[in-house]
C-alpha cells in the first residue's frame, strides 16, 4: 500500500505539539494555519486553521494505526466504521493554495475586504458603530476605517487595531 493522506485528531490545543512529534517521528506532515488579529498584543498571531486537527502522509500497513493513535497529543485517526478515512491529495492542495491568499491578504480577517465594505467596530472606545473600510495599514496589524461621527458631514479617518473590526453581515440591517 502507498502513503496517503490521513487526518489525525488532536487533544484539545495540542495541534503543533503533535505536528512536532510527526515531524520527530520522520512523517510528512501538513499543519494549516492562519494569521489572525488580535486585540491583545500578548495574543497568539497564528491559530490552527482546523483546530483540533493535524494531516499526516503515511503508509499506514508499515507505520500502523496504533503509532499515530498513542503519539503524545493525540486523540484518534479520523475513521468511519473503523476504517481510517483518506483525505484526497487535491483537497490538501487546495487548502495549502487557500492558506496562502489568505495570509498573503494578511489574515482571515482582511481576506475580501476592500475599501469601502462596511464594517463594525466590535472594540474599544468607538464600539457598536458601524464604518467603512478604508484600508490595512502597512508594517502592522492595524486599519484605517471611516467613521460618520455627530452628524458631521465628512467622514472621520481613525485608526484602530484590526481586531477591532468585523465584516458586516451583509443579511444584517
Amino acid at each position: 500500500m502507498a502513503s496517503t493522506w490521513y487526518a489525525l485528531n488532536t487533544k484539545p490545543r495540542k495541534e503543533e505539539f503533535l505536528w512536532e512529534q510527526c515531524l520527530a517521528h520522520g512523517f510528512e506532515t501538513f499543519l494549516p494555519r492562519i494569521r489572525v488579529q488580535t486585540v491583545n498584543p500578548r495574543a497568539r498571531k497564528v491559530r490552527a486553521y482546523f483546530p483540533g486537527y493535524i494531516f499526516v502522509y503515511v503508509d499506514l500497513e508499515q507505520v500502523g494505526i496504533s503509532t499515530l493513535q498513542w503519539m503524545p497529543g493525540a486523540q484518534r485517526l479520523v475513521s468511519f466504521d473503523g476504517v481510517p478515512a483518506t483525505v484526497p491529495d487535491g483537497l490538501i492542495h487546495a487548502i495549502q493554495r487557500r492558506l496562502e491568499k489568505v495570509n498573503a491578504a494578511g489574515g482571515e480577517l482582511f481576506d475580501g475586504l476592500t475599501p469601502g465594505d462596511v464594517v463594525y467596530i466590535q472594540d474599544g472606545p468607538f464600539a457598536g458603530h458601524e464604518a467603512i473600510f478604508d484600508t490595512r495599514l502597512p508594517g502592522s496589524e492595524r486599519v484605517r476605517v471611516l467613521l460618520k461621527l455627530l452628524r458631521a458631514h465628512r467622514q472621520v479617518p481613525v485608526d484602530l487595531p484590526a481586531g477591532q473590526i468585523k465584516r458586516k453581515d451583509p443579511h444584517r440591517r
